[in-house]
């Protein structure tokens, strides 16, 4: 069987059938014909490495030409250095890459290693100075063409109780969370001591009424990433605004503005750390959140497990099926950058280069099988 034909007949049965609802399997009692898949719009990308040689080579190597670029320099007191910007983009175009995205210095790090503390301290007048360097850095992205800009409005860092090795992949390395571990540990409060939910939408709309007219002029999207991972309320002070139900954290994260530049640098892995059952509770966040145009940015992370515990893994061997997920970011319209994300380690000196190579194919064996669907 030709390989087109393969494909459109497994999407006719039970895979097709799984992924579409009951839709496909109607119609086929009823004599009307399946609607044909969308057509797929998004493209694999990457945001690790930067702009240097080294790194675009890599890239191109493995047909990654979409990235975001990470960051130019900073000058101190004003923002980001637009000859260094445009510097960036004109590398990338030698190998055909498109820099499509930054990060903003609102990064997951956590509050006591943030470069501009004071926005999410809720600190005034200091994050009045702040926001205006942030102001800045969107000028400088729109001047360079930058489409989006990543962010993070987290207190606690990126939260990981230890690692797991799994011997059927090589001896890997998962990073792990388990919260009941995490209790045991004990680890302190942050400087910002006891922050509600509340306290933290006041602060980020603090910021976001500052800086979203100033990316709507220069049509540069804002993509936010929810806490990494959601947690149960209080847990060291801190409640998460993804917390404890994360699709009610997105969706009143969502209904802040009615704005085109305001949404999700959208990571499937963290989404899932807060559900109980990844696999199926994705899928209509997905849809929800897609069908508003609010997806500027996919992570493809997997897991095993949910939420308060869980393992970071390979996108092929985690409790989601990414065949389904990249079919419903096609569904909804999705037109940006899928990328790898956290990633497996390993003693291997290599060992991030091979799990991004991994990575990259098995995005691009995805975008290639739902594109054929199309066909």
């Amino acid at each position: 069987m030709k390989r087109k034909s393969f494909i459109k007949a497994l999407t006719a049965g039970s895979v097709g059938a799984a992924t579409f609802g009951v839709d496909s399997v109607t119609a086929g009692h009823t004599g009307q014909k399946p609607e044909r898949p969308k057509k797929v719009l998004m493209k694999a990308g990457c945001q690790s490495g930067g702009t240097t040689i080294e790194n675009l080579e890599f890239k191109a190597r493995h047909g990654i030409f979409n990235i975001d670029g990470g960051a130019p320099k900073t000058i101190a007191g004003k923002g980001w250095d637009l000859d260094d910007s445009m510097r960036k983009r004109d590398a990338c175009e030698k190998y055909g890459i498109s820099l499509d995205a930054y990060h903003f210095p609102l990064a997951s790090s956590g509050i006591d290693k943030a470069e501009y503390p004071n926005i999410m301290l809720g600190k005034s007048p200091e994050r009045d100075r702040e926001i205006e360097i942030l102001q800045q850095m969107i000028q400088v992205a729109g001047k360079t063409g930058i489409k989006v800009l990543n962010y993070n409005t987290t207190i606690l860092p990126v939260l990981r109780t230890g690692k797991t090795v799994d011997p059927k992949r090589g001896n890997a390395i998962y990073s792990t969370w388990n919260y009941e571990e995490a209790l045991k540990q004990n680890a302190p409060k942050t400087v910002a001591g006891d922050v509600s939910i509340e306290q933290m939408f006041e602060r980020i709309t603090y910021l976001l009424d500052r800086i979203l007219p100033v990316a709507k002029e220069y049509k540069v999207k804002l993509a936010n990433h929810i806490a990494d991972p959601p947690t149960p309320i209080g847990y060291r002070g801190i409640s998460r605004w993804n917390s404890p139900d994360v699709f009610k954290g997105i969706q009143r994260f969502a209904k802040l503005y009615d704005s085109e530049y305001h949404g999700f640098n959208f990571c499937i892995g963290s989404i899932a750390e807060g559900l109980k059952d990844p696999k199926t509770e994705i899928m209509p966040i997905i849809k929800w959140v897609g069908e508003r145009n609010q997806i500027f940015n996919v992570h493809l992370r997997n897991i095993k497990g949910g939420w308060n515990n869980f393992q970071e893994v390979y996108p092929d061997n985690g409790d989601m099926n990414f065949l389904h997920v990249v079919r419903a970011l096609r569904d909804v319209g999705y037109s940006g950058m899928v990328m790898p994300d956290h990633v497996p380690h390993h003693a291997d000196s290599a060992a991030d280069l091979q799990a991004f190579s991994f990575c990259y194919g098995y995005i691009k064996g995805l975008l290639q099988t739902i594109t054929d669907e199309a066909l």
